[in-house]
């Protein structure tokens, strides 16, 4: 089945949870949400799951592209304002749809004979009978009898064509790859299946959450000499519970004591690598404060990021009476400091 026929069948907006006039983040959103739903991973054996995280796949290929969601749209537009695939004059057909900007395209007049359209096997365009996916595939870049789905969510549409027959670019393929969090700061190499092909992607150091990893000409192939489309991988990093990723920055949260936080003192941080690094808390550190470790993060091609340490000062639940005593004696101590001062000053200032 071409891919304009499968614009007509199947209503991707539905296939996703969006509305029509969803932004592009919402697309993605609900992509996401279901691709890991129904990925493979999640569902090994489950025939059911695999269809439809093809279908999502396929619904978000098309509209995640500006151009095809543009072609998608209209042809949808014009299939629901009246198209009529067969007719005659004064006939069922009269009154426009694609009947006729196809009999404009093929030799009809809006007074003669109007060509029938039909979605069976048919001639070719100078019979009477059209195949009408033959048609569509002409118009939007679709590539009769191509396979659709795949072990990713891959799906692929609208090649750029010169014109009927000319060069056209390949559509490109999509998939999903959940990344390790250690691959995704050191890099390495992984394998996605797309329509049953197994490829090694190369995961760069570095790479975050929700970022696309492009293979050029690893697509589907051009037809007519064009070259062919690319790969896309959508990229998941599942949290890490010490460390986290900004650029080539490694960030962590360190617990530090009161008396750390208000004497200062020397701490033990943990590295990515295992080992430690010992850092200096400067006296009088509130929780949020920020400390830079050179040289501790992330080391890509542009070069080595940093560890960026964030101070969380921890307030004990429970006190012993010394300690209780202690507390009391350095409340009564810093009585006049008032904590909350430039707070209310900001308030009554507005």
């Amino acid at each position: 089945m071409s891919g304009g026929q499968d614009w007509l069948e199947k209503d991707f907006y539905k296939i996703l949870g969006v509305a029509k006039d969803a932004d592009e983040a919402a697309i993605k959103k609900a992509y996401r949400k279901l691709a890991r739903q129904y990925h493979p991973d999640q569902n090994p054996g489950d025939d059911v799951a695999e269809a439809r995280f093809k279908e999502v796949g396929e619904a978000y290929a098309v509209l995640s592209d500006p151009k095809e969601r543009e072609q998608y749209d209209s042809l949808r537009a014009m299939a629901s304002g009246g198209a009529r695939f067969a007719g005659g004059p004064g006939g069922p057909g009269a009154g426009g749809g694609f009947e006729d900007v196809f009999s404009g395209m093929f030799g009809g007049g809006a007074g003669g004979q109007r060509m029938r359209y039909s979605t069976g096997g048919g001639g070719g365009y100078g019979s009477p009978d059209v195949d009408l996916d033959d048609i569509l595939s002409g118009m939007f870049g679709g590539a009769a009898g191509g396979a659709r789905g795949g072990a990713g969510y891959g799906s692929g549409f609208g090649g750029r064509r010169a014109g009927f027959g000319g060069p056209e670019r390949g559509s490109d393929l999509h998939a999903s790859l959940t990344i390790p969090f250690r691959t995704a700061v050191e890099g390495g190499e992984m394998s996605v299946t797309v329509e049953g092909r197994p490829m090694t992607v190369r995961i760069p150091a570095g790479v975050r959450d929700g970022q696309k990893i492009k293979l050029r000409g690893r697509g589907r192939p051009g037809a007519g000499g064009g070259e062919p489309g690319d790969l896309v991988v959508d990229v998941t990093v599942p949290e890490n519970p010490v460390y986290g990723i900004e650029g080539r920055d490694l960030t962590i949260t360190v617990p530090i004591s009161f008396a750390e936080a208000a004497l200062g003192a020397t701490i033990a941080v943990p590295t990515f690598d295992g080992g430690t690094v010992k850092v200096k808390v400067p006296a009088g550190s509130p929780s949020g404060k920020k400390l830079r470790v050179r040289g501790k993060g992330i080391t890509a091609k542009a070069g080595t990021g940093n560890l960026i340490v964030t101070l969380e000062v921890v307030v004990p639940d429970r006190l012993t009476p010394q300690a209780r005593e202690a507390v009391e004696a350095f409340a009564a101590a810093t009585a006049d400091a008032d904590p909350r001062a430039s707070l209310h000053a900001a308030a009554r200032a507005l």
